[in-house]
């Protein structure tokens, strides 16, 4: 089926049903770069780069290159990044925000755009926060593809960006150990879906995550 490759980014687990989406594996890899833009004392929008792997590329191309010349043409590029913005808006665009272990709302961008760069397929967007997010507390930012289809990897710590973060605010990178995540995840599932007065979401707790932890801002 034409696109079904994309549209499977965050759709292939759903068919699967109870423990077994846990179970599942990657099929598509993609390096990422986040950025959190910080304006003043406040959060206001995170932007992504996503470097996808050489085979889903081609994959993509043999899909939405229409006219055959073995690339994608801006127009198919824009086509790629709709379609994309479309099968990933259910799951927040895989991104996991939270402040003081609460989910925090970011307001859907407005396009997602894509690009071809030495035979990778590149994806980048930005989304806003809703409202601007306060440097105070917890803060987590971290991407995740909840369906376990797609790894979204930050192979450096620098990958996570905070530039501008103010003193009273300090970061570290957690990169959560899969396996024992795995084991946890299935040791408490009846939690997960009986505690309906749990408000966490477990599918966080496997991203790779920037946290930033600030005392009062002074002033």
């Amino acid at each position: 089926m034409k696109y079904a490759v994309i549209r499977s980014l965050a759709t292939l687990a759903f068919a699967l049903g109870g423990t077994a989406a846990a179970y599942a594996h990657p099929h598509v890899w993609a390096e990422a770069r986040m950025e959190v833009v910080i304006e003043g004392n406040a959060v206001t929008a995170l932007r992504h780069v996503w470097r996808f792997d050489d085979i889903f590329t081609a994959t993509v191309i043999l899909e939405f290159d229409r006219n055959t010349d073995n690339t994608l043409d801006s127009d198919e590029l824009e086509e790629v990044g709709s379609v994309i913005r479309e099968s990933t808006a259910e799951f927040g665009y895989f991104q996991s925000v939270t402040k003081n272990d609460e989910a925090a709302p970011m307001m859907p961008p407005p396009v997602i755009q894509t690009d071809l760069q030495d035979g990778r397929l590149l994806v980048f967007f930005e989304s806003r926060s809703m409202p601007p997010m306060p440097l105070t507390g917890k803060l987590s930012f971290g991407v995740f593809d909840p369906t376990f289809y797609t790894a979204i990897d930050f192979q450096r710590d620098e990958d996570m960006v905070s530039e501008a973060l103010p003193t009273h605010c300090k970061r570290s990178v957690i990169r959560p150990d899969p396996d024992q995540l795995m084991a946890d995840y299935a040791d408490n599932l009846d939690q997960f879906f009986y505690d309906t007065t749990d408000t966490t979401d477990p599918n966080g707790l496997f991203a790779t995550r920037l946290e930033l932890n600030c005392s009062k801002a002074e002033g």
